[in-house]
């Protein structure tokens, strides 16, 4: 791995230093993460990686070959499996789902009913679309939301346990069974649609979703370290991931060492589901940069990743109006929703440094991932520590990182 000199390449070395100074004083010493870890590139060169913190607990530091729970940030690659179908002509963004996956054939829309009360319906407006799914406007939500009474059916069927529960097509058929909070294409509401997605992948190329991951697009990016389970002989490298409870504190969520990470997941997730490195992660974001192309292997067009990183949203609205979720990875003014990324709109409306285009998201542990293709800069940033909406830390390292372009 190497690092180019910051000064090469548009920054200002000592104002990048101090971003690791803030992480460490703000967020470290104070007990806030367990650890931290930072790399930042211009044009696909790192200018900039850091490690602070123990891995594990009472053990070595995080280094470039920690191995990190990336759980949002697998929506992306689930969205650029999906594109790739789409490119060779098997399935298309207008697509009724229920032509995929017949079990949301008769899905319907909440009326009344749930707690024990059998739902009540109404028919959607229009049918669920895949690009409903790419961009969160299916009408499925999350059971985390605790907002209705479609979140607890979720809830009661715990259809959300990747590792003890259901398969991905049982997970399919359940949510066959529970309205949608709204009609499709209406609102927007972060939910497992990326989930249904994944089965879609699995369904409309035959291969299971690990498979498609890793032979259509880990292995051809060099991705080596990313997946749905961590092998034996890299489990030493797997870091603890904490949650923060209230009343106790931080608590560890998942030890490395005894990870549920270490086995086959019951349910695949390609909403969440993923393990992943800092430096692998930056190939996938300078994959993107490049346009859907790396080290002179092409996955997808230029046009496909233009189509992917703008704002999809109905009426062309933000997350602002369109939201009523009260779970995000994002600031909502300013903020569109393309297929797998959430994308700047209007920087002024963010009121943080940014460009228009620029598209990113994060992770339910705290970590996140942003790609400004104006200014070819592009961030990873890892840590394991949730719930991710705690601190503002993602606000914070975007603001520290542009204030150090000195071009």
């Amino acid at each position: 791995m190497k690092i180019a000199k910051p000064e090469n390449h548009g920054f200002d070395a000592v104002r990048l230093a101090r971003i690791d100074a803030y992480v460490k004083a703000r967020y470290l010493d104070s007990g806030k993460l367990p650890h931290a870890q930072i790399l930042i590139a211009r044009g696909g060169e790192i200018v900039h990686f850091s490690h602070q913190g123990a891995a594990r607990e009472g053990g070595a530091a995080v280094d470039q070959t920690t191995i990190f729970r990336i759980a949002s940030m697998t929506k992306p690659v689930t969205s650029l499996a999906f594109m790739m179908l789409v490119e060779e002509g098997k399935v298309a963004l207008d697509t009724p789902v229920h032509h995929v996956l017949p079990e949301f054939k008769n899905l319907g829309v909440f009326k009344a009913g749930g707690g024990g009360v059998p739902f009540q319906t109404i028919p959607t407006g229009e049918p669920m679309r895949m690009v409903d799914l790419l961009r969160h406007t299916s009408g499925l939500t999350y059971s985390f939301q605790n907002r209705t009474n479609i979140d607890a059916a979720y809830r009661e069927g715990k259809i959300e346990n990747w590792h003890g529960n259901l398969t991905l097509d049982e997970f399919v058929a359940a949510l066959g069974r529970i309205p949608l909070e709204f009609s499709p294409g209406t609102e927007w509401n972060y939910s497992v649609s990326t989930d249904v997605l994944g089965a879609v992948v699995e369904r409309v190329s035959g291969m299971g979703l690990a498979d498609f991951f890793e032979q259509r697009i880990f292995a051809p990016l060099g991705m080596h370290d990313t997946g749905f389970t961590v092998p034996a002989e890299k489990t030493d490298r797997l870091a603890d991931c904490w949650t923060m409870v209230q009343g106790k504190g931080r608590v560890m969520y998942d030890r490395g060492a005894e990870s549920a990470w270490s086995k086959a997941p019951r349910l695949v997730s390609g909403g969440g589901g993923l393990v992943s490195t800092a430096l692998d992660y930056h190939r996938f974001c300078t994959f993107f940069l490049n346009k859907g192309e790396l080290d002179g292997t092409r996955l997808v067009s230029r046009k496909t990743v233009d189509l992917m990183t703008v704002n999809h949203l109905p009426g062309s609205g933000d997350l602002a109006s369109l939201s009523k979720s009260l779970f995000s990875e994002t600031t909502n003014a300013g903020t569109g929703f393309g297929l797998g990324f959430a994308v700047t709109t209007d920087v002024a409306k963010t009121l943080m440094p940014g460009s228009a285009g620029e598209f990113y998201w994060g992770g339910m542990f705290s970590t996140a991932f942003f790609i400004d293709p104006v200014e070819r800069i592009s961030m990873v940033f890892m840590t394991q520590l949730s719930p991710s909406m705690l601190y503002p830390i993602r606000r914070e390292l975007k603001t520290m990182i542009y204030s150090a372009l000195n071009d």
